[in-house]
């Protein structure tokens, strides 16, 4: 479990035993703590089974895939594969694949509603780029319409491998990846995906003879 979780979950175990020492009303005592229960299961942590062989790049959220769609960057065409978390999924966030971080860049917004495309542009965010030494992967925490914090424990220059916990976002989000243009597509919109465990795609040049 995520650690917020348990202060969350406290803090609300702390509220009901004051509302029941000073009430004895199980209904008014029963609200902090059936929210206690929802933030200690908000933030759980499940471990996953991390896929292995070489081009394999990962969700990095557990959710729905809403969007894989070609799009053009400064530095060419990509494919961006979307991933909408709800406020019951898993949203400990993973990266997408191994290698070494070149960016991660914070970007202030807007709190729009995560399955609307704009918020791809508009919203809080933080971009992340890992060069994997044969490819380079970016991907995207972006904040949604509940979501008010993004946590990204990475910084340029980190070594980091496939699979590895790396932040999450609090409260219905979305995660965006670019994939190279060359990347299998192993999704389609609709798929259900798992941080971490699901393969969005396979890079063809770079698997074993």
């Amino acid at each position: 479990m995520v650690r917020d979780g348990f202060f969350y979950g406290l803090a609300l175990l702390a509220v009901a035993t004051f509302v029941w020492f000073f009430t004895h009303n199980p209904w008014l005592t029963a609200i902090p703590v059936l929210l206690a229960m929802f933030f200690l299961w908000f933030f759980r942590d499940p471990s996953r089974k991390i896929p292995t062989g070489p081009g394999v790049i990962v969700s990095p959220g557990d959710g729905k895939v809403d969007g894989a769609e070609w799009i053009e960057t400064t530095v060419g065409s990509r494919l961006r594969v979307s991933v909408f978390l709800n406020v019951f999924d898993v949203h400990v966030n993973r990266c997408p694949v191994e290698g070494m971080v070149t960016l991660v860049e914070q970007r202030a917004g807007q709190f729009l509603n995560a399955m609307n495309e704009e918020s791809a542009v508009l919203n809080e965010q933080t971009l992340v780029m890992i060069d994997t030494g044969e490819f380079m992967v970016s991907f995207k925490q972006i904040a949604g319409l509940l979501a008010r914090r993004i946590v990204c424990n990475l910084k340029a220059g980190d070594r980091v491998q496939r699979g590895q916990r790396m932040g999450l976002i609090k409260f219905g989000s979305r995660v965006d990846v670019l994939l190279p243009a060359e990347a299998e597509l192993h999704v389609k919109v609709g798929d259900r995906v798992k941080g971490g465990s699901s393969i969005l795609g396979v890079m063809p040049s770079v698997r074993k003879p």
